[in-house]
């Protein structure tokens, strides 16, 4: 096995595994992308590794030079990628996190050094990213990546996660992830559709209003700007709606198989689901699904071991992704 100069010489090449048995439809084939193994534990290592070098090459960031701040809202992965890449580098980081995340969360920001601004957890995600470009308008010295304008965040899935998925799978025929800030989407579903345009991009999305840990509504008033810029919604040829008790049952089936992932995988299964009983007769499938990361940070949700509902009801008010 061959060594590496750096951690962050690890983010991306992530194993695809078939989990057939969990398919309700024997014509549909089931695969899950897991993003947990890269080094800080998701899908979002390659976003904030890809920020942070177009930084460094557009000058924004200097290597090496101490006193550089970066700013980043995040009830999320997002964050965690972040400070795990500004600590290798030598960058200080400051996270505005809704005031309801899981502990997990929190912890794993600290455990990589970031300072953390809390916003109202009431607010959710979308009030961190108020906040974050009230504070970042304040502060012009300061680096505002903004993960949900920054071209770096759907390029990285087109140079990336969409090879990947066509190198070990090019029998694709659907590719399911939750839409979140919608660059694993828009990036990876570009690349796969250029590759064979009958590829199929299901996007998973909570309800208006609720909170599906990793997911976001675009009915709940926040357009992510990348989505409208690279064309969202002529990319995706499906949104299908998941609730947070669809979620937990997911993640439980995928633990069947000895899959450990988080909240919004289980929704990302969920959705893959959906898409296999709807298969037109005689048709066949090879899915594949984003496990967007493992299920370290989840376990103090009760997702395996609690009553459902009291799980689901819990992931209501906690923000665990």
């Amino acid at each position: 096995m061959a060594s590496h100069r750096s951690i962050l010489d690890l983010v991306g090449n992530t194993p695809l595994v078939e989990v057939s048995e969990l398919s309700p439809n024997p014509a549909a084939r089931l695969f899950v992308k897991l993003e947990g193994q890269n080094p800080s534990g998701s899908v979002k290592d390659r976003v904030a590794l890809a920020m942070v070098e177009d930084a460094e090459k557009a000058g924004l960031l200097r290597p090496g030079e101490p006193g550089q701040v970066l700013i980043e809202p995040s009830s999320g992965n997002t964050g965690i990628g972040l400070a795990l890449v500004c600590r290798v580098k030598g960058y200080h980081l400051k996270v505005v996190l809704p005031s309801n995340v899981s502990p997990e969360r929190r912890q794993l920001l600290e455990v990589w050094g970031a300072e953390i601004i809390e916003s109202p957890g009431g607010e959710g995600s979308n009030g961190a990213v108020r906040m974050a470009r009230d504070i970042a308008a304040d502060h012009a010295e300061w680096v505002f990546l903004y993960q949900y304008a920054n071209p770096a965040n759907p390029r990285v899935h087109y140079e990336q996660t969409g090879p990947e998925i066509w190198r070990d799978c090019p029998e694709v025929t659907h590719f399911v992830a939750g839409l979140g800030t919608s660059g694993t989407l828009l990036g990876t579903g570009r690349y796969l559709k250029e590759r064979n345009p009958s590829v199929q991009i299901w996007a998973v999305e909570p309800p208006a209003g609720e909170i599906v840990d990793g997911l976001r509504s675009l009915d709940d008033g926040f357009i992510p700007p990348i989505f409208d810029e690279l064309g969202g919604a002529a990319m995706l040829d499906r949104k299908t709606v998941v609730r947070p008790r669809e979620s937990v049952e997911w993640v439980r089936r995928l633990a069947d198989s000895g899959v450990f992932a988080g909240l919004s995988s289980g929704a990302a299964m969920a959705g893959a689901a959906r898409c296999a009983v709807q298969l037109p007769p005689g048709a066949q499938a090879a899915i594949v699904v984003v496990c967007a990361d493992a299920g370290w940070k989840y376990l103090s949700s009760g997702a395996w071991t609690g009553d459902i509902d009291e799980v689901a009801e819990r992931a209501r008010s906690t923000i665990y992704f």
